[in-house]
């Protein structure tokens, strides 16, 4: 199989193997790895219908991830994709709304985090051992709810790794909060920040480019690396979930082969929706995808106007992981659509650092109709859980609400009546006070875990191992600081002067 190298979107570093993209997150110069070339599927989707979750993962994985061997990755695949999941297909699909569910939540922390960062401490640690690297891996992330507690889900006591989290004090649900403060692992630390996600995001991408910073964890042995969606042994294994998807729809003869289908997806960071754009370019056949945003709509403006910007005010929203305004991902279709060209995209990004905003010119806008944008109000993300629950006796969560409704929009805008598969992207349960609101209960004066039961008598569904186990569980991470000593929180952490 040929190699596939990596190279980074500013174009500050010559390229580099999967294995060295994955162990440092993001490239030296502040840029995102991408590949050089992309791979193209070399097996049929009538074979890949024949297959296992994990199976189809090893076929699409081995693509992108070229120096690892078959054994290695395979073992990757099987450690991550075990009996966590409360499913044996792991990623189900579920019929409502005139759309299909794809039910990315079945993972031990009830978010569709699970399904990438499962593999990525087994990746990580593999190409370590591949590059010889002796520095104990200090992996550093930013979450604005889902990414935090499956990063630390996924490495907690992996050893030669620690692990910090930041997150958004009063910018998470009480269950996603508790999620993370109450983790175990001698070498997890969660710090909440006074400020919002971009704010944490900014300054953990500033820490990456601290050469002096680096140089003093080196001195002590340790380096950093990336849990987020900018390292892209996060992104691969999330191409894998919307083959997988097709693929179910061609076995149960929903669909033809070589028939089109659209994905929606709620949308933050871009990460998301950008694996399902990179299945397309492996060979996928993919009609639209729909960007759905909720009233952060950052990448709704931008998909209308080709204007990114990001001075607008930040909105606290039910669908807290989408409530950003620098989406991180997009920094990757923008090299894509600037037609690989490093120096045309390092100039906009120093434009969005510098100025909150860039226009991409309009060739490049060009490259954007695969995609379509809109946002869902508060009230119509409510209005969208629940007329599906009462039409259908389907719950869904805030956050793929979002993309529900705005599917709907698009199918009213367009009339396009392509199969589409919303990404599902959390359990209900994890929002379960937006959830309840949506579906007429009362909440309140209750706890959020006390709505947790009640929710579970009303839909049926069996109340997660991940939220059964909060009602015991202990805080033990309960420092908070300001996003401009996120630092020295670092270096307390590791016990560095």
């Amino acid at each position: 199989m040929e190699e596939i190298r990596y190279v980074s979107t500013r174009g500050g570093e010559g390229s580099v193997t999967a294995s060295q993209a994955v162990l440092h997150g993001l490239a030296a110069d502040g840029g995102l790895y991408v590949p050089e070339k992309f791979p193209h599927m070399d097996i049929s989707l009538q074979e890949l219908a024949g297959m296992s979750y994990q199976e189809t993962a090893y076929e699409i994985m081995k693509l992108f991830l070229t120096d690892y061997t078959e054994e290695e990755l395979k073992t990757c695949i099987r450690q991550a994709y075990d009996d966590k999941f409360d499913t044996p297909l792991i990623a189900p699909l579920h019929e409502a709304d005139g759309a299909f569910f794809l039910e990315l939540y079945h993972g031990s922390t009830i978010a569709f985090k699970d399904m990438a960062l499962s593999i990525l401490p087994h990746l990580m640690t593999v190409a370590a051992r591949k590059n010889g690297q002796k520095e104990e891996i200090v992996i550093l992330t930013a979450t604005s709810g889902d990414t935090g507690k499956a990063a630390l889900a996924g490495f907690s006591d992996v050893p030669g790794t620690k692990i910090v989290v930041f997150y958004p004090k009063y910018g998470v649900s009480p269950i996603q909060e508790l999620q993370m403060v109450t983790q175990k692992g001698k070498n997890t630390c969660v710090i909440g920040i006074t400020g919002n996600f971009d704010d944490a995001q900014t300054a953990v991408k500033k820490m990456f480019r601290d050469q002096e910073l680096g140089e003093k964890l080196k001195q002590q042995g340790f380096v950093f690396s990336s849990a987020n969606s900018i390292n892209i042994g996060r992104l691969v294994p999330q191409i894998v979930y919307y083959v997988y998807a097709y693929s179910r729809l061609l076995a149960e003869g929903k669909i033809q082969e070589g028939e089109k289908i659209n994905f929606a997806v709620p949308t933050g960071n871009f990460g998301n929706i950008l694996a399902a754009c990179y299945a397309k370019m492996i060979g996928l056949p993919v009609g639209r995808l729909i960007c759905a945003s909720n009233e952060n709509k950052v990448l709704f403006d931008f998909f209308r106007t080709g204007e990114y910007d990001r001075r607008r005010e930040f909105i606290l929203t039910s669908s807290p992981s989408m409530d950003i305004l620098i989406s991180s991902n997009l920094e990757r279709l923008i090299y894509k659509i600037a037609g690989n060209d490093a120096e045309k995209c390092a100039a906009l990004m120093k434009d969005l650092s510098e100025s909150g905003h860039y226009r991409i010119s309009e060739e490049m806008a060009e490259g954007l109709d695969d995609f379509y944008g809109n946002y869902l109000s508060e009230p119509e993300t409510a209005a969208t859980i629940g007329d599906i629950f009462a039409k259908d006796g389907y719950l869904i969560d805030t956050h793929t609400a979002v993309a529900a409704g705005v599917r709907r929009k698009y199918v009213d805008e367009t009339g396009d009546q392509t199969k589409t598969v919303i990404a599902s992207t959390a359990s209900p349960y994890k929002f379960t006070r937006s959830v309840m609101q949506a579906i007429r209960q009362k909440v309140e004066g209750r706890e959020d875990l006390e709505l947790a039961d009640e929710l579970q008598s009303l839909c049926r569904v069996k109340l997660p191992a991940a939220i059964e186990s909060l009602k015991t569980a202990r805080i033990l991470h309960d420092r908070v600081v300001d996003a401009k000593d996120m630092p020295k929180a670092v270096c307390d952490f590791l016990g560095i002067a």
